[in-house]
């Protein structure tokens, strides 16, 4: 039979043996950490440190608008919500008849807001009273002969049009222009990649990637020759010119 100190010793033994495992497995890990970074890093590495260039070229394009977007309100106020309800819907009736007569269709009128807003009064010291309602219908209207649009803001207050929140101007088919800017973008990309390389003396290879921006219109306003739309003089209205811009981005490999 094994005595205290014997059965001491050999406890020792298997704590020394633990321990020893243990820092072996550890070893392993920790190795095993090691390289993967290194494997992840190196890889990152030489991504990062691809020889390439990038050039970014842009292309200008201008057309005159054929389509235009007025966005516009009928508002009524009043002290019965009934009556000021009732009042707004003819008075937008008639605003969307009159649309209707200019040869604007169904799919080119849209109701983009329709509030009711009680209107109060305020005292010191007193609780805010209810002194009457206002009715806020806004329309979107898609105008496709743009020549109308002068006498569409002239008459349409007679119909019941009290607020104008915008016109703009827009051109319904844009991809064939928008693959002339393209073009143009590619050929001044190129046209600068040639010259850098011709000054800083390299050699491009293949190219190795691409990316294309498209940016919006400058969008030209109207303009009045008349005070206000309720005038007796016709709004005259400027479509000017769409500027159409993209800016292409070309990679180049570096031989």
């Amino acid at each position: 039979m094994l005595d205290f100190f014997q059965i001491k010793q050999h406890r020792i033994v298997f704590s020394i043996l633990a321990i020893l495992v243990g820092l072996v497995l550890l070893i392993f890990v920790a190795s095993g950490i090691m390289m993967l970074t290194n494997k992840n890093n190196g890889s990152e590495y030489n991504r990062n440190n691809t020889n390439q260039i990038s050039f970014t070229g842009e292309g200008k394009v201008y057309s005159k608008p054929d389509i235009a977007f007025i966005d516009f309100s009928v508002v009524t106020q009043g002290t019965d919500i009934s009556s000021v309800q009732d009042s707004n819907t003819k008075k937008m009736n008639q605003v969307i008849d009159f649309l209707k007569s200019f040869g604007i269709e169904d799919k080119d009128i849209k109701t983009t807001n329709y509030g009711l807003y009680p209107q109060y009064t305020y005292e010191n010291n007193k609780i805010p009273q209810i002194m009457g309602y206002q009715i806020t219908q806004t329309l979107n209207v898609k105008i496709r002969k743009t020549d109308t649009i002068g006498d569409i803001l002239k008459k349409g207050v007679t119909m019941g049009i009290n607020q104008v929140n915008s016109l703009y101007f827009g051109i319904e088919n844009d991809e064939q222009l928008k693959e002339q800017a393209r073009q143009l973008a590619i050929t001044d990309a190129k046209k600068k990649a040639d010259v850098m390389a011709s000054q800083i003396g390299i050699k491009l290879g293949k190219i190795i990637g691409f990316s294309e921006n498209t940016t919006g219109y400058p969008v030209p306003m109207y303009d009045y020759k008349a005070s206000g739309i309720g005038g007796g003089t016709t709004p005259n209205v400027q479509t000017g010119e769409n500027e159409i811009t993209l800016s292409v981005t070309i990679i180049y490999e570096i031989k």
